[in-house]
């Protein structure tokens, strides 16, 4: 299946582009995250949370969607 990850704020600075798309043949969001860890060495050392079609999930959620976003902390006010 193709996903289509998006990468915001810091999280954006260490993937050195907003948005890509791989070929995913695994089921949940941590084995995604892996691939993207082995891509990415620093993208471990991140605070993020992973959102799935616009909605927050865990990292044992499956993958069911096609966008994937990867948001740093945010603040509000």
């Amino acid at each position: 299946m193709q996903i289509d990850i998006k990468y915001f704020g810091q999280i954006a600075e260490v993937t050195q582009q907003k948005e890509e798309s791989l070929e995913f043949s695994g089921t949940l969001v941590s084995e995604l995250l892996d691939i993207l860890y082995n891509k990415y060495t620093l993208l471990k050392d991140k605070d993020f949370q992973v959102a799935q079609n616009q909605e927050l999930v865990s990292i044992e959620a499956k993958v069911t969607g096609t966008e994937i976003a990867l948001l740093p902390p945010f603040a509000g006010g």
